[in-house]
């Protein structure tokens, strides 16, 4: 059996913890699936799998295995690109992932556009609010909003969002403007819970100046957090790009822009060997397109 349909059929096993889910995904059957993977055991003479009749989990050697073959089947799909697909034309697939509000306001349109531009181009995208494996997962290119850890990930600056204190105006006329961040301490405020900020708000040029908010509200997503300062909850504290629609349509009103901390840049990652891929050109190019049009400045 080819040694790609089995390492493809490994990897989709693993991914979704079945052979019959894996067998739905590749549009195989499962005992196809089930006789790649034998195959693949047979060649490497071990056990990839656990198997009983509830369950499909990996043995130790699996879960070794798992990152390589990744790896090989991502080489694979880089270099059929480049040699049948030429060095201009995106073609095959193309893999992102971004942060959950800000891939489906900026990262979706672009991916869009280059869909509608490309017929023979396709893509995934995976929206997370957590950093993920990029190498590893077999990306392509990683949006990333933040300070970035020194890496051997290739980086590209596309710019910039800010801190953004918002409340509703109905809240603002009847418990005032807070004239300096310590003064929240005293107005209802809205929290995150596993979103990007906590309670410890920062603030000042060098954002060392940290006021701890006592939340009225905590909600666990930014849509919902925003809906509550829509609401008159109190004070939200989220970055630029999520709420200037809100605060241009006058729903949200901003305050302490004068005691922001430092803007977080917005980058896009990807490992160096992919940068002769079409797709990845084009994804990149079109990202900076976006942003020299000060979309989410």
């Amino acid at each position: 059996m080819d040694r790609f349909e089995t390492l493809t059929a490994f990897v989709a096993v693993a991914d979704h913890r079945g052979f019959a889910a894996a067998a739905r995904t590749l549009g195989s059957s499962p005992p196809s699936i089930t006789r790649a993977v034998a195959a693949l055991e047979r060649h490497l003479g071990v056990s990839l799998f656990h198997r009983s009749t509830r369950a499909v989990s990996l043995t130790d050697e699996g879960v070794a295995f798992l990152d390589r073959a990744r790896r090989i089947l991502t080489d694979l799909r880089e270099a059929e690109q480049i040699v049948t697909g030429g060095r201009s034309m995106p073609r095959g697939q193309l893999y992102v992932t971004a942060p959950t509000f800000f891939g489906r306001l900026h990262v979706l349109p672009v991916i869009n556009e280059l869909l509608a531009r490309h017929e023979a181009l396709n893509a995934r995208m995976m929206l997370f609010d957590r950093n993920v494996r990029i190498v590893e997962e077999g990306i392509d290119v990683a949006v990333r909003i933040g300070t970035l850890t020194d890496s051997s990930l290739r980086t590209v600056a596309i710019g910039s969002v800010r801190q953004t204190i918002v409340a509703s105006p109905a809240y603002v006329a009847e418990h005032g403007l807070p004239r300096t961040p310590v003064d929240l301490k005293a107005h209802r405020c809205i929290a995150g819970n596993g979103i990007r900020i906590g309670n410890a708000w920062p603030f000042g040029a060098k954002a060392d100046e940290v006021v701890q908010v006592t939340p009225r509200l905590t909600l666990n997503t930014i849509d919902a957090a925003i809906a509550a300062a829509e609401a008159g909850q109190g004070f939200a504290n989220v970055l630029s790009y999520q709420v200037a629609d809100a605060i241009k349509a006058g729903r949200l009103v901003p305050v302490l822009t004068d005691h922001a901390p430092p803007p977080l840049p917005v980058s896009l990652l990807y490992d160096p060997g992919r940068a002769a891929m079409p797709a990845v050109r084009a994804f990149i190019e079109a990202m900076r397109d976006r942003a020299r049009m000060r979309t989410w400045q």
